[in-house]
């Protein structure tokens, strides 16, 4: 039995259970210290289903053999772009939030194709030259939102008449659009965002399934082998990039529509190391990936720091909410970055 039992753990992995248990004990400990466990399990489904899709967008670039995708923020600003062209053309409800994804495809496209040729010149090296080409676009797209030929008076700057604003709010057009169209009550609008992951972990799955899917992943387990059978290792590890960043994208125009809020400039540098964090902790590795991994990390990742404030605020008597959180989200993306290849 205990044999079992250690080979069950072994399976599974010591680092997650050990996160697994910690996190049930802060819902064991929540009602002791003053905190509804109705809310704080809607809190947690809530911030999961925020970033849940970002999480999901690592799986291409993970399986196609070119790393972890530390370049994140160049999607999200493609989907930044199409999100804030949606709200400058008018268009509200479901048209509103569906053409900020259409907008955003081909710009995620074509730079996720310019992303993938440089990642194709550094073979060996992606993860390193991933950040600094989604730092760099961070700070080329603060150029960007000064000078683009925006007019919407509630997106631009009053004093000035240009330039978009660093928070842009999307009540009145697509706010909590999704939870409106699969939920009935306002306390369960996450549901919306979960459906639309389910989606596209499926479509994700069944392409894996396809041809192309299937030499996207021999790609990323073994090139020599990959090239051996005449799969284009280069065009293939492109697509991989595109997935990715066109995914990334689409996650980032679903979480504002559920927090409600566009948030420009700065905002996107660092959204890559707790998406990257959150399938490091659920399972998955440098060269292997799949929709469980998405799921445990980011419910884990997302729970642990939902609950951890709140708990131990209520507990020291003291509101140290915000600072507890910074502590635990950045501890917690440094022991997955930490982690072996084996995800362990």
């Amino acid at each position: 039995m205990n044999n079992s039992i250690l080979k069950k753990i072994e399976q599974i992995g010591l680092p997650r259970v050990i996160i697994a248990l910690f996190l049930i004990s802060l819902y064991v400990l929540a009602p002791f210290v003053g905190v509804d466990l109705k809310v704080a399990f809607q809190d947690t489904f809530i911030r999961v289903g925020m970033n849940i899709i970002l999480v999901l967008s690592l799986i291409p670039m993970i399986q196609g053999g070119t790393g972890l995708n530390f370049g994140m923020p160049l999607g999200v600003e493609a989907g930044l772009l199409g999100a804030v062209i949606s709200i400058e053309m008018g268009l509200t409800g479901i048209p509103g939030f569906l053409g900020a994804i259409l907008i955003s495809l081909p710009i995620s496209i074509v730079f996720g194709y310019g992303y993938g040729i440089i990642l194709n010149r550094v073979k060996g090296g992606e993860m390193m030259i991933a950040t600094y080409v989604g730092f760099s676009s961070v700070a080329f797209m603060c150029i960007m939102w000064l000078i683009l030929p925006f007019k919407r008076p509630d997106m631009i700057w009053a004093y000035g008449g240009e330039g978009l604003r660093t928070t842009i709010s999307v009540e009145g057009y697509w706010n909590k659009i999704l939870g409106r169209v699969f939920s009935t009550s306002g306390n369960f609008s996450y549901i919306g965002e979960l459906v639309f992951f389910l989606f596209l972990a499926f479509l994700i799955k069944e392409y894996f399934k396809s041809k192309s899917g299937l030499a996207m992943k021999a790609v990323g387990a073994n090139e020599k082998f990959s090239k051996s059978i005449g799969v284009n290792i280069d065009k293939t590890r492109i697509n991989s990039v595109i997935m990715s960043t066109v995914i990334a994208g689409v996650g980032i125009i679903v979480y504002q529509q559920s927090f409600g809020f566009i948030q420009l400039y700065l905002a996107p540098f660092y959204m890559a190391f707790p998406a990257i964090a959150a399938i490091l902790i659920g399972g998955a590795s440098v060269k292997k990936a799949s929709v469980f991994n998405v799921i445990v990390g980011t419910v884990l990742f997302q729970g642990v720091i939902t609950m951890t404030p709140v708990v131990i605020s209520g507990l020291i008597k003291t509101d140290m909410s915000e600072t507890i959180r910074v502590i635990i989200s950045n501890g917690m993306i440094i022991y997955a970055l930490t982690r072996k290849v084996g995800g362990r």
